[in-house]
C-alpha cells in the first residue's frame, strides 16, 4: 500500500472524530425534544433521503422498529407513485438532506403538508426548502468529508447516523422501553442469545 494511502486512511479517523466532537454543540435541545415527542406519539414513521442519506434513513427506520416504533423507509421514487399513501394524518415523516434542497424530496414534502403529517428535517442548511417546510429541524454539522476531494458521503453519513442514534437513545428513555421487549423481537444472533 502507498504511504499516502495509509496516511489518508488514518486521517479519516481524525476527520470523523473531530466532526463528532463538534457536532454535539449543534444540538438544539428544544427542536430535539420536539422530534422525540413527535416520534414517541406517531402511529407510523416514514423516512426518506437520496444516496447515502437514503441508506442512513433505512438504518433509522430499523432503529425505530427495534424499539417498537413502526417505521418504513419510503423510496423517493416510489413515494410519488403511491407509496406516500403509507402516511396518514398524525404520522411523522423524516427527511435527511445535507443541503436541504434534494429535488426528489420536495414533492413528498408537499404531500406531507397536505395530509397533515408532521415533518422532521435533518439538514446542514437551515435556510433550505426542506428546513423551512418542516415542523421540526435538526441541524447537522459536517466539518469535511474524509476523501481528499471532500466529495464522498462519508463524514456526513456518520454525522447523520449519530443524530439517529441519539434519537433512539432518547426514545428508549421516554418510552421506558425494556430490554425484555427487545429480547422478544430479537431472538436471533449473538444479541438474541445474550438477551434470552
Amino acid at each position: 500500500m502507498k504511504k499516502e494511502a495509509l496516511a489518508q486512511a488514518r486521517n479519516a479517523y481524525a476527520v470523523e472524530a473531530e466532526c463528532l466532537a463538534k457536532a454535539v454543540e449543534y444540538l438544539d435541545e428544544e427542536q430535539f425534544a420536539k422530534a422525540v415527542e413527535a416520534l414517541k406519539n406517531a402511529p407510523r414513521i416514514g423516512a426518506a433521503g437520496c444516496g447515502h442519506s437514503g441508506i442512513a434513513c433505512q438504518h433509522f427506520c430499523h432503529l425505530m422498529c427495534c424499539i417498537e416504533r413502526p417505521a418504513r423507509f419510503i423510496s423517493p421514487a416510489e413515494a410519488v407513485h403511491g407509496a406516500s399513501g403509507f402516511l396518514k394524518k398524525g404520522d411523522v415523516m423524516l427527511f435527511a438532506s445535507r443541503g436541504g434542497k434534494t429535488d426528489e424530496l420536495l414533492p413528498i414534502l408537499a404531500i406531507c403538508q397536505k395530509k397533515g403529517v408532521t415533518v422532521i428535517t435533518v439538514t446542514e442548511n437551515l435556510d433550505s426548502p426542506l428546513a423551512k417546510g418542516a415542523d421540526i429541524v435538526l441541524r447537522q454539522y459536517i466539518n469535511r468529508e474524509t476523501d481528499k476531494y471532500n466529495c464522498q458521503g462519508t463524514t456526513s453519513t456518520t454525522s447523520l447516523c449519530v443524530i439517529f442514534h441519539a434519537l433512539q437513545a432518547a426514545l428508549i428513555e421516554e418510552t421506558d422501553y425494556q430490554n425484555e421487549q427487545f429480547g422478544l423481537i430479537h431472538p436471533g444472533g449473538a444479541v438474541g442469545k445474550r438477551l434470552n
